[in-house]
């Protein structure tokens, strides 16, 4: 199939659940395997500073679709109830969506995948193709998915099926018309053990796993996160995990390449959120601990962009990028016009895609949350504001990168400490929706089961700790 020159480009965009930025090869992660993400970011552009506008997977992924951080959306935890059922809430309904976008100026959009946005058997946001996940995760067989608008258990390796369904939405576009595809691993999240193929577990099974720190429990580390009891073999799940999608990946950029439409598409490889596997003495997220932690580990996540031709090859990008700039970014790719919404705080990082040193988009510093929990983080300092009564967290990055001294009380960090708190401050109260603060908000990281605001008569419910 010849590639269109001048059309509008095809996007597919691969996320993924709860990787670490470090677990990558081309990261200078020796241990893991990725040869397809390696030959990914050998052919486009990566990013080492890319951070998610909040540590946990729904919020995270609402942002990428609207372009709003948590306090403009109302998702501030991961989503626990109304994805099934008479009860179905669509989290997002009223809030615009790139896919709606693009679907409105000519694309046919796809989803296979994680979708974890609430109301999963009921297409949304412009997508005509909906095979998803009815929840958000759980064993890798035997996993309960919508297709054909009907929920199905499926028997197969969860990764394999999302991506035989993406490569069977691929065999049917044409030239005639373009397409985004968002394909959505649950990969590598847990389950880790017997749920994953037993040739890729085992291949790692003398594997030190040197790039996960061996540093005593965090005093913070929730308790219901038991892999410190058997490191090795959840280690060797976990990679395994990524190498399996890793190898899909790799049949999505064949199928790319083999039917001539490879050049005028640009693929884009992400995660909602990073993940600690011992990092900072915790396994997890942002809810790894309690109260939330915003550790680079937790808030930076891998994020690839290729397309041969238009995106520089071999590239590597070190400015600070968010989650709330992705919106923009694809809409800007795609040539179309801005979402025209004063109120969102991205902006477009189009010129960094297309290699250029110096650009308007240009932060910093970038924001983060999670309920009560904010952050501004700069190249060179990061501050960490809990609400209403701390612990907070200065750190200085460029001496102290791995985040372990809190300088919180140094009296000669006084002056900066005051300037980041005041910067944040303004931030948030520029960019909040009131109705939809998740500043004051009960999120203790164990979900979200009700609407923010006023669709949800003002009541958030969340699930106590456990």
């Amino acid at each position: 199939m010849a590639s269109m020159m001048g059309s509008k480009p095809n996007i597919v965009f691969i996320l993924c659940d709860d990787m670490g930025s470090w677990a990558m090869g081309c990261a200078g992660n020796t241990d893991i395997r990725t040869p397809n993400l390696d030959r990914l970011a050998a052919e486009g552009i990566r990013f080492t500073n890319f951070f998610c506008t909040s540590p946990v997977c729904s919020p995270a992924r609402a942002s990428l679709f609207t372009g709003r951080i948590p306090s403009q959306h109302g998702v501030h935890d991961w989503i626990c109830e109304g994805n099934m059922g008479e009860n179905a809430i669509q989290y997002l309904q009223g809030q615009p969506t790139y896919t709606e976008m693009l679907a409105d100026n000519g694309y046919v959009c796809g989803l296979s995948g994680k979708w974890h946005l609430g109301d999963s058997i009921n297409p949304q946001k412009g997508f005509s193709h909906w095979y998803v996940h009815q929840f958000g995760g759980g064993s890798y067989y035997n996993a309960p998915m919508i297709r054909d608008g009907q929920p199905v258990q499926e028997p197969g390796y969860v990764t394999d099926l999302i991506t035989d369904d993406a490569i069977a939405f691929l065999a049917k576009q044409s030239a005639e018309q373009p397409f985004y595809l968002s394909v959505h691993y649950t990969a590598p999240h847990t389950p880790w053990i017997n749920n994953h193929p037993q040739h890729l577990v085992d291949s790692y099974a003398d594997c030190e796993f040197d790039s996960c720190p061996r540093e005593p429990k965090h005093p913070w580390q929730i308790k219901s996160e038991p892999y410190w009891d058997d490191r090795n073999t959840n280690l060797q799940g976990y990679f395994a995990a990524i190498t399996a999608m890793d190898e899909n990946i790799g049949r999505i950029i064949d199928q790319l390449e083999q039917t001539g439409m490879r050049e005028n598409t640009m693929i884009c490889f992400m995660s909602d959120n990073g993940y600690n596997c011992g990092h900072h003495g915790i396994w997890g997220k942002g809810n790894g601990t309690f109260p939330q932690n915003m550790f680079d580990t937790s808030v930076k996540v891998p994020a690839i962009f290729s397309q041969p031709g238009r995106i520089p090859q071999g590239a590597v990008n070190d400015e600070l990028v968010s989650g709330y700039d992705f919106m923009p970014t694809i809409l800007e790719y795609a040539g179309l016009p801005p979402h025209g919404d004063d109120s969102l705080p991205g902006a477009s990082f189009l010129p960094y895609l297309l290699g250029e040193s110096k650009s308007q988009h240009k932060h910093i510093v970038i924001f983060d949350e999670y309920g009560p929990v904010r952050m501004i983080r700069s190249k060179e300092w990061k501050y960490v504001h809990r609400y209403p009564y701390g612990p907070h967290e200065l750190f200085s990055l460029q001496d102290d990168p791995e985040e372990q001294h809190n300088l919180i009380d140094q009296p000669e960090h006084q002056e900066r400490l005051e300037e980041m708190r005041a910067g944040l401050e303004d931030w948030f109260l520029q960019y909040v929706d009131p109705a939809l603060d998740g500043v004051r908000q009960q999120v203790y990281g164990y979900g979200q089961a009700n609407l923010v605001g006023p669709a949800g008569k003002g009541k958030v419910a969340y699930r106590g700790l456990q």
